[in-house]
């Protein structure tokens, strides 16, 4: 029976393989949703993963970094550098919003730096020096691709025009861009010269994250301290409740679309089938047997179609970021089986409806024409 039931299928390879396609390309666009998805949640964090800092401290009352604001004196960094547990410090000035680029506006983050902190500058560069001097400032590299501004030109910081010296990599996403500014320039537009936004803290081998974060909160005024990974997450959280979500509705939005593809390209595969299979039941084989048929008809499609899908997304959507620089993708072995727990319950549900049309058919029925 199970020979009969998929024979017909590969008996006609042109209509299998339409079939598989028209499943492959609805997979293959909930995958691109759920990448970019995926990409832009990465891309949100990236500067607080590259830090790699054990505790983060800010100003007492907040609790992360996307669209908000934080100062904290300079000498409250001296402090905490002196504690025992701890092994260094670094800080940074911090702005969130609108910078002129090329005539445009570019929400962004925008890190002031000191050459004592250096590290917490562009992690990778394209061109040009990373650490901006006064009246200098690094982008990054999609930015000038997208705007054709490049070294040597200059870019508007709230009032203040700044000299491009460096195009930085890995630094840009849709929701908002990372760009480097001396600590002088930014402490002049915030009025802050002696104090910080952010500090990260490096503690000591062997000493508890949790434990310091407790102990700073403790000795030093008015601040706040977060392990990494839960400062981490709370910017996560919040950034993707600002932007993202956009792109997780339409995610689910193609899931079902995919959802519809499938349903009605089992039902519709097993409708074709219908005489066949009542023929086959005319010559002695059971419900259960026509059942089995339809379903495993149906699942080869379904499958055929997924593999498609990895094949697509694992070559067109690697591709694409090079012809679209400025989405962030990361395809990942997840998104295809979370979609397969999703669709082949539907794959499985709509042959075996049709196959219930079937079964409930006088098989004689099968030879009037």
């Amino acid at each position: 029976m199970l020979y009969w039931s998929l024979k017909p299928l590969f008996t006609e390879p042109m209509r299998l393989m339409v079939s598989a396609l028209a499943v492959a390309v609805s997979f293959s666009l909930v995958i691109f949703f759920s990448a970019a998805f995926e990409g832009e949640s990465e891309q949100m964090v990236v500067y607080l993963e590259k830090m790699d800092a054990d505790v983060w401290v800010m100003q007492k009352g907040v609790s992360n970094m996307h669209m908000a604001s934080s100062m904290v004196w300079d000498w409250k960094a001296d402090k905490i550098a002196q504690m025992p547990e701890v092994r260094e410090v670094a800080a940074i000035l911090y702005f969130n919003g609108a910078v002129k680029i090329g005539g445009k506006d570019w929400f962004s983050y925008v890190i002031g730096v000191t050459p004592d902190y250096s590290h917490t500058g562009p992690w990778a560069m394209v061109q040009g020096k990373a650490m901006p001097g006064p009246g200098e400032v690094v982008i990054p590299e999609v930015t000038a691709k997208l705007t054709g501004v490049q070294i040597g030109d200059e870019i508007t910081l709230v009032d203040q025009s700044l000299k491009v010296v460096g195009l930085s990599k890995g630094t840009f996403s849709m929701a908002s861009s990372i760009v480097f500014v001396s600590r002088e320039d930014l402490g002049d537009l915030l009025t802050g010269r002696d104090q910080y936004s952010y500090i990260m803290v490096y503690a000591k081998p062997g000493i508890d994250a949790q434990a310091l974060t407790a102990r700073i909160k403790d000795e030093v005024d008015k601040v706040n301290a977060l392990t990494s990974d839960a400062f981490i997450d709370s910017d996560r959280q919040l950034a993707l409740q600002m932007g993202a979500e956009i792109i997780r509705m339409m995610t689910l939005l193609g899931t079902l679309l995919a959802t519809l593809i499938v349903a009605f390209t089992a039902y519709s595969l097993i409708a074709r089938k219908k005489q066949e299979l009542a023929i086959a039941k005319a010559v002695g084989f059971s419900n259960s047997q026509i059942y089995l048929a339809a379903l495993c008809q149906s699942l080869v499609i379904t499958v055929l179609g997924l593999l498609f899908a990895v094949l697509i997304s694992f070559t067109l959507l690697a591709w694409l970021p090079t012809i679209v620089p400025q989405i962030n993708l990361a395809v990942r072995l997840h998104q295809f089986t979370s979609l397969a727990v999703a669709i082949l319950p539907v794959a499985i549900l709509a042959s075996l409806c049709a196959a219930r049309t079937v079964a409930r058919v006088d098989p004689m029925t099968a030879f009037h024409r």
